[in-house]
């Protein structure tokens, strides 16, 4: 069996003119940057860094972001190399499918799906979360809680699901502008939020800036979950006893708060929808990524400097509203409230369509369905965007967020981690490919990041790393069942050669 036989770069994307299967292209790179600020704001700002400094860091949840922020912001470098190289819908999965082989390809394209399935899923679900926090901040009689029988289940996150999806069908440009519309507005909520919160912040909230570390079990409180469980995995197999705050406090947060990050892997998926890709992907990406890391870091040090983390850890699900309600702002909570409603939709809309991409490209390739990469009369993938609408709704209603969270952060690192070992096997495979842009420090700094990604993961708790082999061992069941006996490149039916009009597209 030929498990990592390779497509080379002009097979890949001679592949996105196929008729009946081709994406249109009318992003640019301001859409780029503002999809990733949309997808990354509202996943880690509004949801987990409070919960990250409450139960994990205390006020070091600063360095917890730091560190976070190096480690993405590095990875996306590699991103960006490849994206400038090869701008086809499908990121990281795409990306190895070229250099280390179909059945790597395969791990990462299934390790994606888990990532955006499960990010759509907790962020539609924290919106229905929030949407009730509103609701009951401003005093209405509203409840969006359905019961069947003894079940009960939140109708918002299938409703807001629903809308994006409709949007989506209709054309990803269009899905493009009410996205960016509600991410200015989130933006300007987070502006509010720090210049609000400075006026709270008190330098003893920072005392001690990193508390020390107590037993796990003493603050988390879980009692569905056993503490060795529920440890970083590094811990458990060095015998450690469970344990939070302190410096392996600030590790595991970094490693929760990554979720806050996740984003800018689903912009690497648009590439194939990109006007001038080589130039506008490297430089959407960059600009976006920057904007998020200054941003977090704000948010992060009027947060905990506003209230104790003592206090955000008496709350059951302690959140950036709750502490403008500890310090009586009652008023400023309503607004961030409204905001967060707003904004976190933004990133259900962003992680639809990359979810979305990640399957049309697995599909185009045979490694799933063909039928699911279709595309209709507005260039979208019409019947697989309903597909995905339906399923992530479905999982948002039936799931804890707990642990999806926990599951999003395993898959986005180990796609992470794969693509930083890709670009020094492809300089050394490709060197003559033209690149807009370089990952400096070839081939050390991407082994670095590649380790520094690993070492995240090492910090997810054993349970979720036993949740990530199970999804691992149904991935392979369906690879060596259907997908190696139907994959294009396996039966010889891709060509190097690249029309006219994809290669206007594609080369301007």
């Amino acid at each position: 069996m030929q498990l990592f036989r390779t497509k080379s770069v002009e097979q890949t994307i001679a592949e996105t003119g196929e008729e009946g299967r081709k994406l249109k292209r009318s992003l640019t790179w301001w859409d780029l940057s503002i999809m990733g600020v949309a997808v990354a704001v509202g996943a880690g700002i509004f949801s987990v860094g409070a919960q990250a400094a409450a139960f994990h860091a205390g006020p070091a949840v600063i360095i917890s972001f730091l560190i976070a922020g190096i480690v993405c912001g590095a990875a996306v470098m590699c991103y960006a190399e490849f994206a400038s190289m090869i701008p086809v819908a499908g990121s990281a999965y795409t990306f190895t499918y070229t250099t280390v082989g179909e059945l790597t390809a395969w791990i990462i394209g299934w390790d994606l799906i888990l990532e955006m399935l499960f990010a759509g899923s907790v962020i539609a679900k924290y919106w229905g979360v929030y949407l009730n926090d509103f609701i009951r901040l401003m005093g209405w009689n509203v409840n969006t809680d359905l019961a069947l029988g003894s079940f009960n289940f939140d109708l918002a996150p299938i409703i807001i699901v629903a809308f994006f999806t409709v949007l989506l069908v209709l054309g990803t440009k269009i899905g493009a502008r009410v996205d960016g519309a509600m991410t200015v507005l989130k933006i300007a909520i987070v502006v509010f939020v720090v210049i609000v919160g400075f006026f709270y912040v008190k330098a003893s909230n920072f005392t001690p800036f990193i508390p020390p570390s107590q037993p796990a079990a003493a603050t988390t409180g879980d009692g569905a979950v056993s503490a060795q469980m529920a440890q970083p995995l590094w811990q458990w197999a060095t015998g450690m006893t469970p344990s939070i705050y302190g410096v392996p406090g600030i590790l595991s947060g970094a490693a929760l708060v990554f979720f806050a990050f996740l984003g800018f892997d689903v912009v690497a998926t648009a590439s194939e929808e990109t006007k001038n890709p080589h130039k506008n992907v490297p430089l959407g990406i960059g600009v976006g990524m920057l904007l998020i890391i200054v941003m977090y870091m704000l948010v992060a040090i009027v947060t905990t400097g506003m209230v104790s983390y003592k206090d955000l850890a008496k709350q059951d699900s302690p959140s950036l509203a709750t502490a403008f309600e500890l310090v009586g702002a009652d008023w400023a909570a309503k607004i961030i409230s409204f905001g967060i409603v707003l904004g976190l939709a933004t990133v259900i809309m962003v992680l639809l369509l990359g979810l979305t991409r990640i399957v049309f490209a697995m599909s185009r390739d045979g490694l799933l369905p063909r039928g699911l990469s279709k595309t209709g009369k507005h260039g979208t993938p019409a019947v697989l965007q309903i597909v995905v609408g339906v399923v992530v709704a479905l999982v948002a209603a039936l799931f804890d967020i707990g642990v999806l969270s926990d599951m999003v952060n395993i898959g986005t690192l180990s796609a992470f981690t794969l693509v930083a070992i890709s670009i020094p096997i492809m300089r050394k495979k490709r060197p003559e490919l033209p690149r807009a842009f370089r990952m400096p420090g070839n081939p050390w700094v991407p082994i670095l990041i590649a380790l520094a990604n690993f070492w995240l993961m090492l910090n997810l708790s054993v349970l979720t790393w036993i949740r990530f082999l199970v999804w691992l061992v149904i991935g392979f069941a369906i690879y060596f069942s259907y997908g190696y006996w139907h994959a294009r490149l396996g039966k010889g039916d891709l060509s190097e050669t690249l029309s006219d009009e994809t290669d206007r597209a594609v080369n301007g």
